[in-house]
């Protein structure tokens, strides 16, 4: 471990760490825990939690709250851990931790507990969110409660951080998640519950970085991807040899080569660097807001992002916890062209189809309420609540509308496509104008041209153009920036969507 480390250390990967302690120089006489345990912290309600932490070797440690007490003792590497019974929901109460020393964790309560994480559309603060002054007026949640991880990445675990969990007030809400809050907000609301929030999410980062190395090295189709930083860290690891001999131009090299590889887009850093800290933590469920990063290997993101929470999932052993995650918003100028390609419609395809490939999985569609002259649309309010609206609805059975219009299949009538869907919940209200917006259609050249949509007394959509007499295939909100229109009764916006599997933009791209 110490020759890793110094190693590393060298490489200028682990700069500005000093606050962090890593498991393997942890093992000291006081009892430890990592700072996802604190004054004001959220345990997670009606099921068993694991508090776990550091001690010396063979050090006995006792874990009491309500009456429940618990003891471990120390493994030869320091570390142990308990399950805590069911909690009800209530509070405040005191954790209380004792070996050699004694730590006592202060007003705890009990609720939901949930994961906020993804890239800078989650990090995204209240403070940079619409009506902030409002927001932070009426920001009186005292069982309201967040905890922002930082940014750190590095191909080492990393056991604990500095930050602390913050009660929801005006002074601190402006330093909140605010898809997060939002989420959060809605949920105590309508549950009339604590909730805790987890926020470990990084602007720009990669879904790679949130990813266990080895799951991503098991599989040959990350093979370029990881080919791709090997070679990165092999050319560090020679210049860094150099040491005094290498030229000016060389060290400039280096310190280009450090920034690259402790960053967010190096496979694991993020999973090693911020995830290892707080997984296993008692959790509800995480939700999700990334992809920007990825778009530009779409196709790849489809076998990815499963792999991401799945990762998740087996290790945080929680079984198949529900996580939900937004669709990528409208972005960059509008478009005229109906077969203008897209790599931002491939990867909002690509995590539609995650909802298909794992179970208690959901997606809130935002093709509404994006910027396109900005990456991070201010409109954070109505994120939330569509993320709230699938927590609700599956897991706490509040009876709401909560997924967004689907495409189901297609139906070749002459000279017409007839469309069906799921989830349009008591029909469509396109919105402005009566006629729904944003349909192209294709014959088998798969040249494009923008089509009349018309609803039909069922639900169906019917496509056609006189330009197209024997067409094949429909795309709806096909592009960075579609100008669209059509929405549930409900208020949902229907998903981006398909009928052909023609080979995308993206399709070739791996690293």
């Amino acid at each position: 471990m110490q020759k890793s480390f110094w190693r590393w250390i060298r490489h200028g990967v682990l700069a500005g760490l000093s606050l962090i302690t890593f498991v393997q120089s942890n093992a000291q006489a006081d009892v430890k825990l990592p700072n996802v345990f604190g004054d004001h912290m959220v345990l997670q309600q009606g099921q068993k939690n694991k508090v776990w932490g550091l001690a010396e070797h063979g050090e006995n440690v006792t874990v009491t709250i309500d009456g429940q007490s618990h003891q471990a003792t120390a493994g030869a590497d320091g570390k142990w851990q308990i399950m805590l019974e069911p909690l009800k929901v209530g509070g405040p109460y005191e954790l209380k931790v004792a070996g050699k020393n004694t730590i006592t964790f202060k007003d705890v309560l009990v609720g939901e507990v949930w994961i906020c994480s993804g890239q800078s559309n989650m990090q995204w603060t209240v403070n940079g969110s619409n009506d902030a002054d409002l927001e932070r007026a009426a920001a009186k949640y005292p069982k309201l409660r967040m905890i922002n991880f930082p940014n750190v990445g590095t191909q080492e675990p990393v056991w604990t951080h500095d930050r602390k969990w913050m009660v929801c007030t005006p002074e601190t809400v402006g330093d909140f998640s605010a898809v997060g809050y939002f989420f959060g907000r809605q949920l105590q609301e309508t549950l009339d519950v604590p909730i805790g929030l987890i926020n470990n999410s990084w602007g720009g980062s990669a879904c790679e970085a949130w990813v266990r190395r080895d799951l991503l090295a098991a599989d040959t189709k990350y093979k370029p991807l990881l080919d791709s930083w090997t070679e990165r860290e092999a050319q560090a690891k020679a210049l860094s040899d150099k040491g005094d001999k290498a030229t000016e131009d060389e060290k400039k090299q280096l310190n280009a080569l450090r920034g690259q590889l402790g960053g967010n887009h190096r496979p694991a850093n993020i999973y090693n660097g911020v995830l290892l800290s707080h997984l296993g933590y008692g959790i509800k469920g995480s939700i999700w807001y990334q992809g920007e990063s990825n778009a530009s290997r779409a196709y790849q993101y489809r076998d990815l992002f499963p792999l991401m929470i799945k990762n998740w999932r087996d290790e945080w052993g929680q079984g198949d916890f529900p996580f939900y995650w937004v669709q990528l918003a409208d972005f960059m100028g509008e478009t005229t062209d109906p077969a203008a390609d897209s790599a931002w419609a491939e990867v909002r395809e690509a995590q539609t189809m995650t909802m298909s490939r794992l179970p208690n999985t959901g997606e809130a569609v935002i093709i509404d309420i994006g910027e396109g002259k900005d990456i991070h649309p201010m409109n954070k309010l109505d994120v939330g609540r569509r993320l709230a609206r699938w927590a609700l609805a599956k897991d706490y059975g509040v009876k709401i509308p909560f997924h967004s219009p689907q495409y189901k299949s297609m139906e070749v009538q002459g000279n017409k496509i007839v469309l069906t869907f799921d989830h349009v919940d008591s029909g469509w209200r396109p919105f402005d104008v009566a006629e729904p917006r944003g349909f192209a259609i294709a014959g088998a050249d798969k040249k494009f041209v923008w089509g009349t949509a018309k609803i039909l007394p069922d639900n169906k959509i019917e496509v056609s153009s006189p330009a197209v007499a024997e067409p094949v295939a429909v795309r709806y909100a096909w592009a960075n920036n579609p100008v669209v229109n059509l929405y549930s009764k409900a208020g949902l916006p229907t998903t981006p969507f398909r009928t052909d599997d023609w080979p995308g933009v993206t399709a070739n791209n791996t690293r």
